[in-house]
């Protein structure tokens, strides 16, 4: 499985690692809802279970992906400042929706 994310959402992702509690987590990126061609993404420190993919990025980050979900091989997750800090998680294979936080 493929997982790419900008160095945004890179440096906002590490600096919530460096909080309390976060010991032993890893994020998760998961499918909220389905329509059609296309998910809802969202994210939330979790820990892998046997259904699960470690993917590793070039941002050393690594997050957990269910091997089983065909919506998640591919997801980009981005962060951007202007015109607001905002999320967004798509999967451009997968329909090419955006799904804002």
């Amino acid at each position: 499985m493929k997982l790419k994310l900008n160095r945004h959402a890179a440096k906002a992702l590490k600096k919530m690692l460096e909080e309390d509690g976060t010991e032993g987590k890893l994020f998760r990126v998961f499918v909220t809802n389905v329509h059609g061609d296309h998910a809802h993404y969202d994210l939330m420190l979790d820990t892998p279970t046997e259904n699960d993919e470690i993917v590793k990025t070039d941002k050393d980050i690594d997050f957990i992906l269910d091997k089983n979900d065909e919506y998640l091989d591919g997801v980009w997750i981005q962060f951007f400042h202007v015109p607001k800090e905002e999320w967004l998680i798509t999967n451009p294979s997968k329909g090419g929706h955006h799904h804002h936080h």
